[in-house]
C-alpha cells in the first residue's frame, strides 16, 4: 500500500506557482514538510514554470484529495488553472480549500517580516504583490492591506510588481515625497523568485522577505484543509509519493520548465 493510501483522511495536495529559483523551491517544499508532520504525506504540485503538475499529482493518488491552493489572493490560477488541473486528471474525489489569502494570520506573518527588515513605527508601509489582471485577485490584495494596516495602525498602500497597476517604484516613490518617511515594502509573496527580486530594486529603504517558511502559514494551510472537510467547505473522489525537498530541487534546476501555448502552462517534454 503506498503512503497516500495509508494514512489517515485525504491526501492534502499543496499547490504552488512554480518558480524557477532554487530557494523558491526550497521554501514551499519545506512548507510541505511542516504540514506533512501534521497531516501526513503531502504532494506539492505547481500551475507553472515546473513540474509535477496537480494533475500529476492527483491522477497517482489512490483516495481522496483536497487541494490546498498556496495561493495569496485568488486569480486566474486558482480559479481558472487549479479547477482545470482536477478536470484532467479524472480524480473525482477532489475538495478545492479556499486559497491562504487574504487573512489575519498572514497580516501578523507580515509585520514580523517587516521588523526582521528594520521597520519600526513611523516607517511608511508598502504591501507589494505580484499583480493580476483578474479584479477579484486585486480585491483580494486589498483586503490583505487593510488587514496589515490594522495590525499596524497605520496607512498601508499597494504596489504592483507586475501586470497590475501601480507599480511598486511608483508607490514607493511617491510615498516617499509625501511623507519624508523611510519606506518599507511588505513582501505579499510566499517564497523567492522574480517578483521578490523586483521588489528588491524598487528604491525601497528596506524590503521584507517574502512570507516564507512560518509557524503561522503551516497553521493556516492545516486550518484551510480542515474547513474543506466540514460540511459546507469549499470545493467538488497506481499512486506514487509526491516530490521530496532532494526531488523539488532537482526539478528547479534541470527541467526545461513550461512553455507558454496558447493561454494555457505546459510543462516541456
Amino acid at each position: 500500500m503506498t503512503r497516500a493510501a495509508a494514512q489517515r483522511g485525504p491526501t492534502v495536495v499543496l499547490v504552488a506557482h512554480g518558480t524557477r529559483n532554487p530557494h523558491g523551491v526550497e521554501i514551499i517544499a519545506r512548507i510541505a514538510e511542516s504540514v506533512a508532520a501534521r497531516l501526513g504525506h503531502v504532494p506539492v504540485a505547481f500551475v507553472d514554470v515546473l513540474g509535477p503538475s496537480p494533475s500529476e499529482v492527483l491522477s497517482d493518488l489512490d483516495g481522496p484529495a483536497i487541494v490546498v491552493p498556496a495561493f495569496l489572493a485568488s486569480g486566474y490560477h486558482v480559479r481558472t488553472d487549479v479547477p482545470r488541473e482536477i478536470a484532467e486528471s479524472g480524480h473525482r474525489h477532489t475538495t478545492v480549500a479556499r486559497a491562504l489569502g487574504p487573512d489575519p494570520v498572514l497580516a501578523g506573518i507580515l509585520e514580523d517580516r517587516l521588523r526582521d527588515a528594520g521597520w519600526q513605527p513611523g516607517d511608511a508601509v508598502v504591501l507589494a504583490a505580484a499583480g493580476s489582471s483578474d479584479s477579484r485577485a486585486l480585491a483580494d490584495v486589498e483586503e490583505a492591506a487593510r488587514l496589515l494596516s490594522a495590525r499596524l495602525g497605520a496607512v498601508v498602500e499597494v504596489g504592483y510588481a507586475a501586470t497590475a497597476e501601480p507599480r511598486v517604484t511608483e508607490v514607493v516613490a511617491g510615498v516617499r515625497a509625501r511623507t519624508g518617511a523611510r519606506v518599507f515594502i511588505a513582501s505579499y509573496l510566499l517564497a523567492e523568485g522574480l517578483f521578490q527580486n523586483r521588489l528588491r530594486e524598487s528604491g525601497a529603504d528596506g524590503v521584507a522577505d517574502p512570507i516564507g517558511v512560518h509557524p503561522g502559514l503551516v497553521d493556516l494551510v492545516c486550518r484551510r484543509a480542515s474547513e474543506a472537510q466540514r460540511p459546507g467547505g469549499p470545493g467538488a473522489g497506481s499512486s506514487r509519493p509526491g516530490a521530496s525537498r532532494a526531488g523539488l530541487l532537482r526539478s528547479a534546476a534541470a527541467r526545461p520548465g513550461r512553455a507558454l501555448v496558447g493561454r494555457w502552462s505546459v510543462r516541456a517534454r
